[in-house]
């Protein structure tokens, strides 16, 4: 084990994780101000940077966007070559530099106020040129950087982006963001199927959905639920109403009781009182009703005080669909 490579990794982290520990005792009414300004905002947040704090930039923009802040990331450079036309009036610019004093920076500012876009400053050097520029300023100065030649960016990096995610989750507060509205935002995520998907979208109906009526000798039921492969089938009465299922488990346990089994009827075998749930659920509330009753499917209605089924949910559809 190089124990010097160790202590050099642990020395690195140590003063990125001062570099945010002193940024807590510059949170004041700059940092409100900012907020404040981000949640009047009626157009877009836009983040400018170059090199190092560009990368910053393009993190930090993403983040707001994904709290419920329209924003995007607009390289300074590109700006002067005709990518200014992205900005609007009503947008509100986060200019990134640790000196304060990047050039292709500073060249944008002249058409920032021309356009009259409030400018929030986020550098080093309080004196600089962007610094006092800026309608708001936040110090993201630090003791030090963690590259031992003082060059590289990395204590600056890590404060820069961790007042980033300040102002972002700040604003995210101040609005009542959900993680109803996150989902809506990550309808691809994990947490989206998990509050967006519905009962509908998964089950099982039309001539996929495994029901037999009460009469139906179990010959048939077995065949209807090993050829519907859900390990379960409905009981219907001749109304089609559900008034019971047969599953695997209850067919072991017929096999024990019954020694005529195949000549007795659906009705004699099948478990009363299913559980169901209503087709416009949450899918994770079908999930939740599963876990409660340990069991692996659901009978779904149309709504809550029907007696006709409309399909069926298996939690190998939950499972598939990334809900659990």
């Amino acid at each position: 084990m190089d124990i010097n490579i160790i202590e050099e990794a642990k020395r690195v982290l140590r003063i990125e994780a001062q570099s945010i520990l002193d940024l807590m005792e510059r949170i004041d009414e700059q940092f409100s101000k900012a907020v404040d300004i981000l949640y009047h905002c009626k157009g877009r947040v836009v983040l400018m940077g170059m090199g190092k704090s560009g990368l910053v930039g393009r993190k930090i923009a993403s983040t707001f966007a994904s709290t419920g802040t329209p924003a995007f990331f607009l390289h300074p450079a590109e700006g002067l070559n005709g990518d200014f036309g992205m900005l609007a009036k009503e947008d509100v610019v986060i200019g990134i530099s640790n000196s304060g004093e990047t050039r292709e920076l500073l060249e944008v500012l002249p058409l920032i106020k021309r356009y009259g876009n409030q400018l929030i400053a986020l550098t080093g050097n309080r004196r600089s040129t962007l610094a006092r520029a800026g309608d708001v300023f936040l110090d993201i100065q630090v003791k030090e950087e963690a590259c031992p030649l003082g060059l590289a960016p990395t204590a600056s990096t890590t404060a820069t982006l961790a007042i980033g995610d300040a102002l972002a989750i700040a604003l995210m507060v101040k609005r009542g963001f959900k993680k109803e509205d996150f989902a809506l935002l990550h309808p691809g995520g994990a947490l989206g199927k998990r509050l967006l998907m519905r009962v509908e979208e998964l089950m099982h109906s039309g001539e996929a959905f495994p029901k037999v009526s009460e009469e139906t000798l179990m010959k048939e039921v077995i065949f209807e639920i090993t050829s519907k492969r859900l390990g379960v089938t409905a009981v219907c009465n001749e109304k089609g109403e559900l008034v019971g299922v047969i599953t695997d488990g209850d067919l072991r346990r017929a096999l024990e009781k019954y020694s005529d089994l195949l000549q007795r009827t659906a009705s004699e075998v099948m478990t009363k009182n299913p559980k169901w749930i209503e087709k416009d659920a949450l899918a994770a509330k079908a999930v939740q009703r599963m876990e409660e009753y340990s069991i692996t499917s659901l009978f779904v209605f149309e709504k809550a005080g029907d007696r006709v089924p409309v399909g069926i949910i298996h939690l190998h559809d939950l499972l598939k669909a990334g809900v659990v």
